[in-house]
């Protein structure tokens, strides 16, 4: 997907902030969207409004713009992994 200046690649990890925990990664890129995996949640398809930035290999979310049903596996998709 190129989104006016976003460059996004299967592979890239996802974040919801810069810095912060990856909570998954891209699984297929199309011309518009993204579709995103999210562990232990499955695929979500974002669009371009809901990408805040991409680079280096991250794609950061606009965590404004994302659907209440993606927030909510990202709370909860770390749960399974242990220390």
């Amino acid at each position: 997907m190129a989104h006016g200046k976003f460059k996004v690649e299967v592979g890239f990890q996802v974040f919801l902030d810069e810095g912060g925990e990856e909570i998954g990664a891209v699984r297929e890129v199309g011309p518009d969207y993204v579709v995103v995996y999210v562990e232990g949640a499955g695929d979500f398809t974002i669009s371009g409004p809901e990408v805040h930035r991409a680079h280096d290999g991250k794609l950061i979310l606009e965590r404004t713009k994302l659907e209440p049903r993606l927030l909510e596996a990202v709370r909860h998709a770390h749960e399974k992994e242990t220390l």
